[in-house]
């Protein structure tokens, strides 16, 4: 798939067996900085997803062959997250109303309005996306953002090394995913990856389960048990949420790390093994140190190389790709078919806070499938399942107009009011500049000393 140009505002790839409408519909996009292609028929375009690799896809309704339903299923099928506008004539309104309601984002009306294509394009991208399918090591990785994709570069170079990693973020946003694609990159990759948390358990039992115990050891040990250091013996053990370690077994794991071998609870016998760790937390590691509850010869044992994952608030684009994963996962698992969300829906879903991060939406849409009687998922039970939560991204020209404010008050602050000197800053001209100031309730005597 081609990556999109620096320049672009967004790939539109434009179906139609109408050659006039496709060629205006290209001008109008092209002027507006979009990349477009145009094709003739829906086989063409399916043709052309997987080269072009586009952002979002309009269609005409009634073409010969494939219409436009029959491509909205395909593509719903093949890119799950690819948003389509259905073009119609207003005739067949009901049949696009139709489409709306299985999964098309919108639709528009011939003549076509350039406002309201540009509107409803806008809109589209927001909530639209395609990721390039990765590797087998990173296939369970659903990302097309930029922090993301260095998080995935960072993991297949450190893959290839035996070097630990210390795996940083909040909770919910995928540490033990990453942990296992990096196990899948390395040369261990047809070894065990055994993963356990660290929180998860009483001291005792953790010990045992991450070092083993010999027969006897202690009441209820009626058999000798395997640790996970051996049983991943060549492979990779993860130690989830280290952070919360007892500081008795921190002094343990920093022996195992050091002597690369393990003696079992009760045995005077220490083990030879070569286990790769990784390690991951939600928590402060410095912060637990200065407090005197994390060592800090552990600490640097651990974070030979540190992979901090962003929280999903700070990957906004990829939520419809996620979305778009869980509704096929689940649909797999249940034997069922695969039900969408309802465009306002997907909307709330990307402007919404997610405190939970993916494990939160991946809970929600499980929820929303589980509560839907319609194959379509309405807005209203997205509001549900959100509650508080259900947040507003502010829209590109309100986002805009209040750049633009500050940028003027801090002009006007720096110049103390001085409208001449703030527009030579500015670049612009004086009287263009007091438009600026009257458009944006800007009076510059506010901003004068006294």
């Amino acid at each position: 798939m081609q990556a999109k140009s620096n320049s672009s505002k967004g790939k539109i790839l434009l179906v139609d067996d109408d050659p006039g409408l496709l060629r205006l519909l290209s001008i109008r996009l092209r002027a507006e900085g979009f990349d477009v292609e145009a094709v003739e028929s829906a086989h063409k375009a399916l043709a052309s997803v997987n080269r072009f690799g586009p952002d979002l896809v309009i269609t005409d309704l009634r073409m010969d062959k494939m219409d436009g339903i029959g491509l909205l299923k395909e593509l719903q099928t093949r890119s799950p997250g690819l948003r389509v506008i259905i073009i119609t004539a207003h005739g067949t309104i009901p049949d696009a109303v139709t489409a709306t309601q299985h999964g098309a984002f919108g639709f528009l009306t011939k003549p076509i309005d350039k406002d309201e294509l540009l509107s409803l394009v806008e809109r589209a991208l927001m909530v639209s996306g395609t990721v390039e399918v990765e590797e087998d090591w990173a296939a369970e990785i659903i990302t097309r953002n930029a922090a993301m994709k260095e998080v995935m570069q960072q993991a297949k170079m450190v893959a290839a090394t035996d070097a630990r990693v210390l795996v940083t973020g909040d909770s919910g946003t995928g540490k033990e995913l990453i942990a296992k694609a990096i196990h899948k990159a390395s040369p261990r990759h047809n070894k065990p990856f055994t993963a356990i948390n660290c929180s998860a358990m009483a001291e005792n039992l953790l010990e045992s389960e991450l070092f083993g115990h010999e027969k006897g050891a202690s009441t209820g040990a009626s058999r000798s048990h395997e640790g996970l250091f051996q049983a991943a013996e060549g492979g990779t053990l993860l130690l989830d949420e280290i952070g919360d370690m007892p500081m008795r077994l921190q002094v343990k794991l920093l022996r195992v790390l050091q002597e690369h071998q393990v003696r079992p609870v009760g045995s005077t016998e220490a083990k030879r093994i070569d286990v790769r760790v990784i390690s991951a937390t939600h928590r402060d590691l410095q912060d637990l140190m200065t407090q005197g509850r994390f060592r800090e010869d552990l600490y640097y044992r651990l974070n030979v190389v540190n992979i901090k994952l962003p929280k999903l608030d700070q990957r906004k684009e990829d939520i419809p790709l996620l979305v778009a994963h869980f509704l096929q996962q689940i649909a797999a698992e249940a034997d069922q078919e695969r039900k969408v969300y309802a465009p306002e829906a997907v909307e709330m879903l990307v402007t919404a806070e997610w405190p939970g991060n993916i494990r939160q939406l991946y809970n929600v849409v499980r929820q929303n499938v589980a509560l839907s009687r319609s194959p379509v998922i309405s807005g209203e039970l997205v509001q549900q399942s959100l509650g508080e939560h259900g947040g507003k991204l502010a829209s590109f020209s309100d986002a805009r107009d209040e750049f633009t404010r500050n940028y003027l008050s801090q002009i006007l602050q720096i110049t103390m009011g001085n409208v001449s000197q703030a527009a030579r800053l500015a670049k612009r001209n004086r009287t263009d500049f007091y438009k600026l100031l009257a458009r944006h309730n800007l009076n510059p005597d506010s901003f004068k000393t006294r």
